[in-house]
């Protein structure tokens, strides 16, 4: 018999810092997490020493800090997961199991970071390095392929030129983490409307990337709280807030992981392995999402996650994102906070924040009628996936 999480564990707690650029966050990234953690902790209607288990964000903080820092005097479950991206989704998987197998009992994920006033994605060390790896240092940089823009347009290229489409496509997609974010009052880019004319006007950066098709650089952290659905229902009755239940989840690695001009196949990605998982475990197919959060560094990378998400065939996506489908009264409403595009990047924490005000009912302007299904995805690296269904009942 398959051992399956699902709706034995829930999503009880969402916090969150302002995300910020300018001056930056005038704080430290550990202070970021922290605050975003004691936050989500609040929310959840425990107290930090309540808390037992850590799993410790993609940069920062080791699992003792966290305990020293929150005054949890007896941390049981401490761990980490290395995925870029795809960490934030796939280190709830990790809590998650903990949390059923009677390993702790609360668990808090976080990730953050100074991602504007500190190191950038884009920038290589002083001594040549890149942050991303090897592969990257040694088959990549020395051809000027060293940025975010520059490599993920491979996949990009190739895609538009195997399935014959034109860049109006990302521009839809760009158009409309915009409009979103202006129903949020936590997005950076709030009070900044975009059109398909801004879009098309904005400067090339890779193309076919302008710089309206790349993902915003912030400072700011998010955090979750995690326990069993038994607990979450007893929290549920001191905070009143929904329990959010992880009805599916899992991750999946392209191969080789840290190239991609070597793939057999450059659109087999760790997503394409992670979804049909989660939505078997869930019992529930993409079709019955009622939104979807899609980590969205780049543009394309929403367009090629729906489509290995299986929200619709490969290269029907640049189809599947026009015409207001994408949009709030669309057929899948997509990063309804305005996403890493509008809102922050926080290494797609705040995707999982909004996901469970989606289906707490709590999101304002923004909501989505009588949400009960919500798909969260993580992209990392070089491709590396993870795949959420959360519900609520």
């Amino acid at each position: 018999m398959t051992f399956s999480l699902k709706d034995e564990a829930c999503i009880v707690g969402v916090g969150e810092t302002p995300y910020v650029r300018g001056e930056g966050s005038g704080m430290s990234a550990a202070k970021l997490i922290l605050t975003a953690c004691v936050a989500a902790i609040r929310d959840a209607g425990l107290e930090p020493n309540e808390v037992d288990g850590i799993m410790t964000p993609m940069m920062g903080l080791s699992a003792e800090e966290f305990a020293a820092n929150l005054g949890i005097q007896n941390l049981r479950y401490a761990s980490h997961v290395d995925m870029g991206g795809a960490s934030s989704v796939a280190s709830v998987q990790s809590a998650a199991l903990a949390v059923t197998a009677g390993v702790a009992n609360y668990v808090v994920v976080p990730n953050g970071w100074n991602g504007y006033s500190g190191m950038r994605a884009r920038e290589i060390g002083d001594d040549g390095s890149f942050p991303m790896g090897a592969t990257l240092g040694n088959y990549y940089v020395p051809f000027g392929v060293n940025a975010p823009p520059q490599f993920y347009s491979i996949m990009a290229r190739r895609h538009m030129y195997q399935y014959d489409w034109e860049p109006e496509a990302l521009g839809a997609i760009a158009v409309a983490m915009r409009k979103h974010a202006q129903l949020n009052d936590k997005a950076y880019m709030r009070g900044r409307p975009l059109t398909l004319e801004d879009y098309k006007a904005s400067p090339w950066i890779a193309a076919p990337y302008r710089l309206l098709d790349c993902c915003l650089e912030t400072d700011g952290a998010a955090a979750i709280v995690v326990t069993t659905a038994e607990r979450a229902r007893e929290l549920a009755k001191r905070t009143n807030h929904k329990p959010v239940y992880i009805s599916g989840i899992a991750e999946g690695h392209p191969y080789p992981a840290d190239d991609i001009i070597n793939r057999d196949d450059l659109f087999t990605i760790g997503l394409s392995y992670a979804a049909p998982k989660a939505y078997e475990m869930a019992g529930i197919g993409p079709e019955d999402a009622d939104f979807a959060e899609i980590y969205d560094c780049f543009t394309f990378e929403v367009l090629q996650q729906i489509e290995e998400a299986g929200f619709c065939k490969r290269g029907e996506g640049p189809s599947f994102v026009q015409g207001g489908r994408i949009e709030l009264g669309g057929k899948l409403p997509i990063n309804t906070h305005g996403g890493l595009l509008s809102e922050a990047h926080v290494i797609g924490m705040n995707h999982l924040v909004e996901a469970t005000r989606q289906l707490r009912g709590e999101a304002g302007q923004r909501q989505v009628e009588n949400a009960s299904v919500g798909v969260v995805t993580g992209w990392g690296d070089f491709g590396d996936g993870s795949l959420a269904v959360l519900t609520s009942k």
